[in-house]
């Protein structure tokens, strides 16, 4: 049966086509929903850096580079500075393994870079100007295995301070205190190098700038690192007992003790002893059982956030599934590798429940510890955040 006038096409081709009286329209497109608002996010006051300070650095920096240039060349400034960008960079990546765990804010890394690499290092040559003019010329023993570990110490042990009085909220422990200190060591080091491989261009030559840069940037890229993390991690055990600020100044000046005494030890192996034989026997020794530390001290503060995270599975906010997943280094893997097989890859989004998760278990701590007067508005922010991360994550 066909439908239709005169030579009109059948309606239906096919045999096994059916036709209906009525045939239903299709549906018509509705116009979309309003978007989800935007996720509120943790208050940043306590946990960045006014641009003021970085500005302040920024005079700094050019009184800095016109003294290389002035006292050294540009050629050889140059030279030094892209050499001084290696041992920096294993550094960063030193401490960016340490920091995985809950990273700090950008900007107070940055700022702890900055402070190594200009303030600390303007300071110590302000002194060390100062002492020359009162005093004269040292000896090299004074100079380098007193003068050197005191003056050079105490600058970066403020920055450490610095950050501690400005970033309260991102200062929950000594983790970030070793964090905090490695990374202004690191920047110290940085502009140091500049200098020692610059002078080494100039007196000697290829040959002895490859023997500095093996010695300074290959042999102990994470001397300065070591020293200032002394310092940090004990500001950062007073930090996490909710010390008041004369404390954590009081138990940083134990740490600053420490660091100055590895300090001068290490600048006077090379002078009263066989610097390789102590290398091996000492130095080697003491980067393992700092290491060890550390990896001690990651297995604790992932001890906290598991802790923490299990107050708020028994509120209904995790399952106990998620809380293993989420405060464990293996529960963190196989959540990434589920998330990869999600439609569209979600990793990113695993990467954002994760980092949320870990932000709300550390602001409880804050919140037990009594030190953070807006941590149950981060609270209230984190737990909206990770649960519309998991609504995304489950969408389909």
């Amino acid at each position: 049966m066909t439908f239709g006038g005169p030579g009109a096409s059948p309606a239906y081709v096919s045999a096994l086509a059916q036709p209906t009286v009525y045939t239903p329209p299709a549906p018509a497109v509705t116009a979309p929903g309003p978007a989800l608002p935007a996720l509120p996010v943790p208050a940043r006051r306590g946990r960045t850096v006014s641009i003021w300070l970085f500005g302040v650095l920024g005079f700094v920096l050019l009184a800095l580079i016109g003294y290389f240039v002035f006292a050294l060349g540009a050629v050889a400034s140059g030279i030094g500075l892209v050499l001084a960008v290696i041992p920096l960079a294993i550094v960063f990546f030193g401490v960016y393994l340490i920091d995985r765990w809950e990273p700090e804010p950008k900007t107070m890394i940055a700022f702890a870079i900055a402070w190594g690499a200009i303030a600390a290092v303007g300071i110590t040559l302000l002194v060390d100007l100062a002492i020359t003019v009162a005093i004269g010329l040292r000896t090299e023993v004074l100079s380098s295995v007193i003068q050197a570990p005191i003056i050079e110490e105490i600058a970066k042990g403020l920055g450490i301070y610095v950050i501690f009085l400005i970033g309260r909220r991102a200062f929950d422990g000594p983790v970030d205190g070793i964090v905090y200190g490695a990374l202004i060591g690191g920047g110290f080091a940085f502009t140091e190098n500049i200098q020692y491989f610059a002078i080494s261009v100039i007196e000697g030559g290829g040959t002895q700038l490859t023997a500095t840069f093996v010695m300074r940037g290959l042999l102990s890229p994470f001397a300065h690192a070591m020293f200032t993390a002394l310092t940090g991690f004990a500001m950062g055990l007073a930090a996490r007992r909710h010390a008041s600020k004369r404390a954590v100044l009081g138990t940083g000046c134990v740490g600053l003790a420490a660091a100055m005494l590895l300090h001068g030890l290490w600048n006077g192996s090379a002078i009263f002893a066989d610097f390789f034989a102590l290398y091996l026997t000492l130095q080697v020794p003491l980067f393992i059982g700092f290491i060890l530390g550390i990896v001690a001290l990651r297995r604790e503060e992932a001890r906290v956030t598991r802790e923490r995270l299990g107050e708020y599975s028994a509120a209904g906010w995790f399952t106990p599934e998620e809380v293993m997943m989420l405060a464990t280094p293996a529960g963190r893997k196989v959540g990434m590798q589920w998330a990869s097989t999600l439609q569209g890859d979600r990793r990113p989004l695993m990467k954002q429940f994760i980092r949320d998760a870990t932000s709300l278990a550390a602001v409880r701590q804050r919140a037990i510890t009594g030190r953070d007067p807006l941590a149950a508005d981060d609270e209230r922010a984190l737990l909206t955040r990770t649960r519309a991360t998991r609504a995304a994550l489950l969408a389909y």
